[in-house]
């Protein structure tokens, strides 16, 4: 395929024979790279990853904007599990407030990070996986992926959690995708 001011890609389309053996290795590992990128395991890896990351900003966040820390009442570093006869937070060393305060605060992080990524990677992988069985990129791919991912993170939890998070997430879904859909000039207006 050759682009208007781009050099030919090679092949028959492209009249590659102008090009060095290295620009055609290049070329190469390029068309390799992309389809790696477009496959349902690269998408679910990158979105697991992205997720993970994402997460994690979001429960240190969260965690340093809590009010019912345990941290607020009588701690006993020894052992957490019995909290008679121990000092209030505040009588402690300054460097050991620091230090449960910020293990608790990694604690909540790495939570948070956990469940990101495999919300991520369960949505992802179910929509590529999806669209790859329709052929088709439309609205009802991302609702049945969020469909699907509602209902298997509330698998423990019973048949009605299922249902509920199966509708929760297709609902979220189709929201998204919706509004990402629209055209330029109607996202500028204000939705509501």
């Amino acid at each position: 395929m050759n682009i208007p001011g781009m050099p030919g890609m090679g092949g028959a389309a492209g009249g590659g024979g102008n090009l060095s053996d290295q620009q055609l290795q290049e070329q190469k590992v390029i068309k390799y790279i992309q389809a790696g990128m477009e496959s349902c395991a690269a998408k679910t890896v990158m979105a697991g990853v992205a997720g993970f990351a994402l997460g994690g900003m979001f429960g240190l966040f969260m965690s340093s904007m809590r009010y019912d820390t345990p941290l607020s009442g009588p701690l006993n570093a020894s052992n957490p599990l019995n909290p008679a006869n121990t000092p209030d937070i505040s009588t402690l060393p300054m460097r050991q407030q620091l230090r449960l305060g910020l293990r608790d605060m990694a604690k909540t992080s790495y939570s948070s990070a956990k469940n990101f990524g495999l919300i991520g990677a369960i949505f992802s992988g179910t929509e590529c996986t999806i669209e790859g069985f329709r052929a088709k990129n439309d609205l009802w791919n991302g609702v049945s992926a969020g469909c699907l991912t509602g209902g298997a993170l509330a698998v423990k939890a019973g048949p009605q959690a299922m249902a509920l998070g199966c509708g929760g997430f297709a609902a979220f879904s189709a929201a998204i995708d919706w509004y990402m859909r629209l055209p330029e000039e109607e996202r500028r207006k204000n939705v509501i």
